[in-house]
């Protein structure tokens, strides 16, 4: 079978990062953003150096009404679905605006669980697929900082490990990916620990280095696997008073 890869959020700094790692490792790409102008000119450079196809859809993930129609236009779907659809949002206008707190919800978890239902359901009757889904750190455990962003990617979390436990038997693999903080332009005015922050291309790496391994879950860095195992044991009465 031709090696593909769909990638939803196909601008983010991360996304493009990883789809130069599948297309050097001989992958088609078939990028999906909200703009496709916007993604032609993302991935100008890499087109012109790439011997693999590189294929552009404007798409946008929360309207669901579309999902199935985009899927079904696929003559054939590819084997590998990678989803970086996220908003972190303003956590004081989450906690005042219902319409960005709303946004946030159907970003990082609405649109993104609909439309890898929909992909999961092909998958299973192929008996063949892996769906690579971005969750984050954040949703470990929830703070004070960033509760909503932080709900959202726990529920995205739970989700896709039932997506596993259901699809394992069907040779469909679910690999849950959870960064930590990222350099990226979104945090460049953040004062972020260097050693606890990852770039997008070591990301990147991660997320091929999984796919290639058939991981299930993986922390990048991986440092932070035991850095929420830490945050986790914190009692509830300690961790209510910290200001994190």
């Amino acid at each position: 079978m031709k090696k593909s890869i769909l990638i939803i959020g196909a601008t983010s700094e991360i996304g493009i990062e990883t789809a130069k790692q599948f297309a050097l490792n001989g992958y088609d790409l078939h990028l999906v953003a909200r703009n496709r102008e916007k993604l032609k000119i993302s991935y100008s450079e890499l087109e012109l150096k790439s011997k693999k196809n590189l294929n552009f859809y404007e798409f946008d993930i929360l309207n669901t009404e579309t999902h199935e129609e985009f899927i079904e236009s696929f003559e054939v779907l590819p084997n590998i679905t990678l989803c970086f659809v996220g908003l972190m949002g303003d956590q004081k206008k989450n906690e005042n605006n219902s319409d960005e707190r709303i946004k946030v919800m159907e970003t990082n978890f609405v649109g993104p669980v609909n439309f890898l239902s929909e992909i999961a359901n092909r998958y299973e009757k192929n008996k063949l697929g892996t769906i690579v889904g971005v969750s984050s750190v954040a949703g470990e455990r929830g703070r004070s900082t960033n509760y909503f962003y932080g709900a959202s990617k726990s529920g995205m979390t739970t989700f896709l490990s039932g997506l596993r436990n259901r699809l394992s038997k069907h040779n469909v693999k679910i690999i849950t990916v959870l960064p930590g903080p990222v350099f990226t332009k979104m945090n460049q005015n953040k004062d972020l620990p260097k050693f606890l922050t990852a770039n997008p291309d070591h990301v990147a790496k991660d997320i091929f280095q999984a796919v290639t391994n058939k991981k299930d879950v993986i922390y990048s860095f991986k440092i932070w696997r035991y850095v929420m195992i830490l945050i986790k044991l914190i009692p509830e009465k300690i961790f209510k008073k910290m200001k994190i």
